[in-house]
């Protein structure tokens, strides 16, 4: 339907993981995602949600007052009106970011989006669905990720940081650790060791809310 989404909740937090981390954003979180990684903390987001117009969805918004809004799921980009939302948004004057597995084209997105884009790690179970062409459409404006689950992950991520030019492409890029598959210190510790030009990071919201919906 032309000027709505399928939405499982918006909600005003602080934001756990990027750049903008620790800083109070409105997070709407759109329904659907092609992907299955195994790490999913947002299965309540596959199914569901309510249809809502974009209108009603900034009106939302709004009564937040933010300065940042991170779009989120879920995979935002499987529904194509994401990108309607992501230009009014940005057109209303927030700082607006996009969590993206980086599994749809990104070329479209809006270029005063921040897109985030999560690279899948073998242990993710969906390192297949990458599309390695979005790197080509990534700015210093942009950030990449990656979710490691293990020594391997992290040394396949070591790799395409390398063969890809990453961290000239992106802003930044981001190493972080699977929660509970792979300890934060270990991470650190091979960070520092190999002196990577990466943000090591936690996800703020779990330590603080345990994952909890809405949050």
């Amino acid at each position: 339907m032309k000027n709505s989404l399928r939405i499982t909740e918006i909600f005003y937090s602080l934001q756990g993981e990027s750049r903008t981390l620790g800083l109070p954003t409105v997070f709407v979180r759109l329904t659907g995602c092609p992907l299955r990684c195994v790490y999913c903390d947002t299965e309540y987001a596959f199914h569901g949600g309510e249809r809502r117009q974009i209108e009603d969805i900034l009106t939302q918004v709004a009564s937040y007052k933010p300065r940042y809004v991170c779009v989120t799921g879920g995979e935002p980009l499987a529904q194509p009106e994401c990108h309607t939302l992501l230009s009014a948004l940005s057109d209303a004057g927030y700082e607006v970011s996009l969590e993206t597995s980086g599994a749809i084209d990104v070329g479209q997105v809006d270029s005063r989006v921040s897109k985030v884009m999560d690279l899948k790690t073998p242990g993710s179970g969906e390192m297949h669905r990458n599309l390695m062409d979005n790197i080509a459409f990534m700015t210093r404006h942009d950030q990449i990720k990656f979710v490691l689950c293990n020594r391997e992950d992290y040394d396949w991520a070591r790799f395409q940081l390398d063969a890809h030019n990453l961290a000239e492409k992106a802003g930044e890029v981001l190493f972080s650790p699977s929660f509970g598959q792979l300890d934060a210190t270990d991470l650190a510790n091979w960070i520092v060791e190999d002196n990577l030009p990466v943000r090591f990071q936690v996800q703020l919201h779990k330590l603080l809310w345990n994952d909890a919906a809405g949050h």
